[in-house]
């Protein structure tokens, strides 16, 4: 069922916000315990435990493409007409959460844990594709998007200190060798995520239907043809490349993917680097990985200064904080001391400064990257936006992880001994280092250009509803056709054309014109 807009409170972002415990959360105690699990209490080798996680994204990538479709078209339906096209999938998406268990499962197949795994990736999709476009739905205001992002940041930053503290609370308690502890931590998130994600339900709603929708659900009512469904399906893909028409969408994917894939190798590598490098405990690098704590105050402050000093010198503080930690945690291997261990806990702290700003800024860019794409399109497509970003992202990750784990195994790493080799020691450093360090400074290199904030925003959708109010093109002001030329990467001119009948004619791809900068 449909809601009007209404006002967007404290609590109602905090409930939208609640499903990032979920996003947040399960997948850092994917990335950071999974193959460490599989390797060393399993059995399985790092390139079976890899490809558990690669197989599987791979696969829900290809799920999550069509999932942003489906769910912008999902008010046709029954269901959607009666839950909201995005809020339906939350609804039944709370209870299957509770599937994560049988990640955690000991003395099991191969076919099982990638099965598993795959059902509790194509679940997760399914409800955080949806999700993600709620910020775009609730509301049109640089303010209250920030803030339901920012809360949803806040407590992805509580997940994932959850994600991080539970575990090594858990494996101290019951010992480094008892695989019960992961177990019962599987249990604990999933009741806590089934919650979670049923709170942003009950609480959040959807814009009202347009009338161009309206005429689309009278045309969904006729039958279709089946060569009119095979010409839908292809152009669904042609859809998904148009996004990439938008100049802002392309630094900011290339922001997003380059950053979040080093934090991946990072979070992935980093328990194999403290027990086998270091020569520390896992629970103490549970311990380290759960300074991630400090993320709570950093999103509020993250959220200050992003309407302050806007996404592009966010992401530059983010990646220069993390580049030097990493810099500091190769001295401690380097010259290992007798306070090996307090320096270690401040590195780690001053680190998830950093990766916290990093996780916070692109999903409070992304709302507002809609906005650019209906200048261009003239339509309001959030689910394939979140689609194209969900895609890309688990395509990335699966690809890195499985790059991990053939390194670890090509390297000489030896599953389910206490000792490795010096030669997949080495192989451990190389990646945590060369690996994040190097694509960190390529995501630093796009941040720098990158110029949507608060003010270019304002302009570029105060110029926007001008030409919806049917303002004259030749009135534009000198500073709206700067911003609008930057963001979009089109001229002026093709932009927001009619053709003869009077009806929005969206820029096509032979259209494009190059902007010199």
């Amino acid at each position: 069922m449909m809601r009007k807009n209404r006002e967007v409170t404290i609590p109602v972002s905090i409930g939208y916000g609640m499903t990032d415990i979920m996003g947040g959360g399960a997948f850092t105690v994917i990335g950071a315990w999974l193959l460490f699990f599989y390797t060393t209490f399993v059995g399985l080798s790092p390139i079976e435990a890899a490809s558990i996680v690669a197989i599987a994204r791979i696969v829900d990538a290809i799920v999550s493409l069509f999932m942003g479709r489906f769910t912008d078209h999902f008010y046709k339906n029954y269901f959607g007409k009666k839950f909201g096209r995005r809020r339906f999938f939350l609804l039944i998406g709370a209870p299957l959460m509770l599937v994560y268990i049988l990640l955690w499962l000991d003395g099991m197949s191969f076919l099982f844990y990638l099965a598993v795994y795959l059902a509790f990736e194509v679940i997760a999709a399914m409800v955080l594709i949806p999700w993600e476009t709620l910020p775009s739905e609730m509301t049109k205001d640089f303010n209250e998007r920030t803030k339901l992002s920012t809360c949803r940041m806040f407590l992805s930053a509580a997940g994932t200190f959850l994600a991080t503290f539970i575990p090594g609370v858990l494996i101290g308690w019951l010992g480094e060798k008892n695989a019960d502890a992961y177990m019962i931590n599987g249990i604990v998130f999933a009741v806590l995520f089934m919650l979670c994600v049923f709170i942003s339900w009950r609480v959040t709603w959807e814009r009202e239907l347009t009338p161009e929708m309206l005429a689309e659900m009278e045309k969904g009512n006729q039958s279709t043809s089946v060569s009119q469904k095979l010409q839908a399906f292809f152009t669904l893909f042609k859809d998904y490349a148009s996004t990439l028409k938008v100049r802002a969408f392309r630094k900011h994917l290339a922001i997003y993917l380059f950053s979040f894939t080093a934090k991946d190798i990072y979070n992935t590598v980093f328990v194999f680097f403290c027990v086998y490098c270091l020569h520390v405990s896992s629970s103490l690098a549970g311990t380290l990985l759960s300074m991630s704590i400090v993320g709570l105050p950093v999103t509020l402050a993250a959220g200050v200064a992003m309407i302050k000093y806007g996404p592009s010198r966010l992401y530059v503080f983010a990646y220069s904080v993390m580049i030097l930690c990493l810099g500091g945690f190769f001295l401690v291997y380097q010259f290992p001391t007798e306070n090996k261990v307090v320096l270690l806990v401040i590195l780690a702290g001053v680190y998830q400064v950093g990766r916290c700003v990093l996780e916070f800024t692109p999903w409070n860019v992304f709302p507002f990257i809609p906005d650019i794409d209906e200048m261009i399109s003239g339509q309001r497509r959030e689910g394939l936006f979140a689609a194209v970003m969900t895609f890309s992202r688990k395509t990335t990750v699966a690809i890195a992880t499985f790059i991990v784990g053939l390194l670890l195994q090509s390297g000489g790493f030896v599953k389910g001994s206490q000792v490795q080799p010096q030669e997949a020691v080495t192989t451990i450093v190389i990646l945590l280092f060369v690996g994040t360090v190097g694509l960190l400074l390529v995501a630093l290199w796009q941040a720098l250009t990158f110029h949507l904030n608060k003010r270019t925003h304002k302009i570029f959708v105060d110029e926007l509803d001008r030409l919806k109010a049917n303002g004259l093109k030749q009135n534009v002001a000198p500073q709206a056709r700067a911003v609008v030329e930057d963001l979009s990467g089109y001229g002026y001119e093709k932009l927001w054309c009619k053709d003869s009948a009077g009806q929005y004619e969206p820029v096509t791809l032979n259209k494009m014109m190059p902007l010199r900068k």
